[in-house]
């Protein structure tokens, strides 16, 4: 630049003067001429060079910007694919998520429905199978009325008393204090069973079958015979007319017998009569072998008396057989049968009360179940 301007004022100065200057070029005016044509080069160079370093840099920075753009474009594209790609996969799990969704519904559904089976499975299972203190009372109940059908129809105080303290020591095993007043029940019929008097049922009833069994074998009072005479020798031989005269005699005493008794004459039975006779007597006997195992003392006293009448009136009293009879029932007719038969309904109210309690408890649970399951 200093160059150029120190040209220009070379000019202005030659062009100022055109008159002033010499008519022939000196050696200075050489010189200043080289001087002008070397800065003239010297310029033309550092345009040249300005040029070409513009035009360079010109290249480079559109080679850079080219490269730039390639890259900003490769960018933009791996980004587009990027997106691409991250928006499929956002619809892929936007769909997976639905699908999960769906099969998260269908497992509470599944989850519900199993819920509301497993609630009536329990109700089922209760009501199929009870719980251990259900089976204990129903079993007890069981043992408790068959105590008292052995009472009431058969009067047999030892079974229901084996029965009861049974009961009772089943909830002492079990020890549950909710069974206290069917505990105190049991015990107040236990102590009402002890103070019954003991009655050997099944013994009596034994001796009464054994005289009914022997009443076909019973001789009868007018089976009684006047034991044989001692047997004559056979006579000597003698006359026809003695001889005649002994089997007469012989014939007339087997027909003609004299006895001397101070006992009443026996009744005089037909054999039919005498069917009969026995027969009434075996009604007799089995009359009072139901009233025994009913507890009618009245009954069965009256029937036992009547039978012994019977055997001392119609039957052979000097035999072993009728004796044996008549003792074994004037023994039976002396027991003391037991007055009026407890009862257990004490007992059998107390149970039914705690199974009232216990269904009343059940109607209670499947309501509450529910409530958990929502």
């Amino acid at each position: 630049m200093q160059t150029s301007s120190g040209t220009e004022s070379d000019r202005n100065a030659a062009g100022a003067s055109p008159a002033d200057a010499p008519s022939a070029p000196g050696p200075r005016n050489a010189k200043a001429a080289g001087g002008t044509g070397v800065a003239l080069r010297m310029l033309w160079l550092v345009v040249v060079a300005a040029i070409g370093i513009g035009g360079y840099a010109w290249i480079d920075q559109r080679r850079a910007s080219e490269a730039l753009q390639r890259d900003v474009a490769q960018r933009l594209a791996d980004a587009d694919a990027a997106n691409a790609q991250a928006r499929a996969r956002e619809s892929d799990i936007a769909d997976r998520l639905r699908e999960t969704q769906a099969q998260i519904a269908s497992l509470e559904t599944r989850v519900n429905e199993s819920q509301a089976q497993q609630a009536s499975l329990d109700a089922l299972y209760r009501d199929l199978a009870p719980s251990r203190d259900e089976l204990a009372l129903t079993e007890i109940e069981q043992i408790l009325v068959l105590a008292s059908q052995q009472l009431a129809l058969a009067g047999n105080v030892e079974s229901a008393l084996t029965a009861l303290q049974v009961a009772d020591g089943k909830l002492a095993r079990l020890d549950r204090p909710q069974w206290g007043p069917l505990r105190r029940a049991l015990a107040h019929d236990i102590d009402r069973l002890k103070a019954v008097p003991y009655v050997d049922v099944a013994g009596i009833s034994i001796r009464i079958d054994q005289v009914i069994a022997a009443i076909n074998a019973l001789p009868l009072a007018l089976d009684e015979r006047i034991p044989p005479s001692a047997p004559v020798a056979p006579p000597v031989a003698d006359s026809g007319w003695r001889r005649l005269l002994q089997e007469l005699w012989a014939q007339l005493r087997d027909v003609i017998r004299i006895e001397v008794t101070n006992r009443p004459p026996a009744p005089l039975v037909t054999p039919e009569q005498a069917f009969f006779l026995r027969e009434n007597l075996r009604l007799r006997l089995l009359s009072a072998r139901i009233a025994l195992l009913s507890r009618d003392d009245r009954t069965f006293k009256a029937d036992l008396e009547a039978a012994t009448a019977w055997l001392a009136e119609y039957f052979d009293p000097n035999a072993k057989s009728v004796q044996s009879a008549i003792a074994t029932l004037q023994q039976q007719a002396a027991v003391t049968m037991p007055g009026e038969m407890p009862d257990l309904s004490r007992s059998l109210e107390a149970l039914r009360m705690l199974k009232a309690a216990g269904e009343r408890i059940q109607e209670r649970a499947p309501a509450r179940a529910p409530a958990r399951a929502r």
